[in-house]
């Protein structure tokens, strides 16, 4: 996942398979902190479970937050927040996705449109890893 160009590829050992372009969270740059910071966070994390009655069509859970995020965040005495998801378009509005997938739209999780979210939920298997970089 690379944030700067709002681009996931999706590998097979180091050959891309498939490459989507992707909106964040409305404050991309940098990891994510803080629920309610708008920022989808940087690492290595796992996608550990698909949600079939999401709210935002179909979606794929990333392990968000970590060991180290959770203890970041209670040094800085907040909630690192949670359910971060890779999702489609919210229910009813896929027809927009034409000109939401041009703007940093979620509230920290990584959207794609409707017909992309299919593809996604049928080439990825839960436990694959995810690596976000800016």
């Amino acid at each position: 996942m690379d944030k700067s160009e709002s681009r996931m590829y999706l590998l097979d050992g180091e050959k891309v398979v498939k490459e989507y372009h992707v909106a964040f969270g409305a404050n991309p740059k940098g990891h994510k902190q803080q629920e309610g910071d708008e920022k989808t966070p940087e690492g290595r994390y796992t996608l550990d479970y698909k949600k079939e009655d999401s709210s935002f069509y179909r979606a794929m859970h990333i392990s968000y937050p970590n060991d180290q995020d959770k203890a970041n965040a209670k040094k800085l005495g907040v909630s690192p927040g949670g359910f971060i998801m890779v999702h489609g378009q919210r229910n009813w509005l896929g027809w927009l996705s034409i000109i939401a997938q041009r703007f940093n739209w979620t509230n920290g999780c990584i959207a794609l449109t409707n017909s992309e979210m299919d593809e996604f939920m049928d080439l990825v298997s839960v436990g694959t890893a995810i690596q976000i970089e800016w």
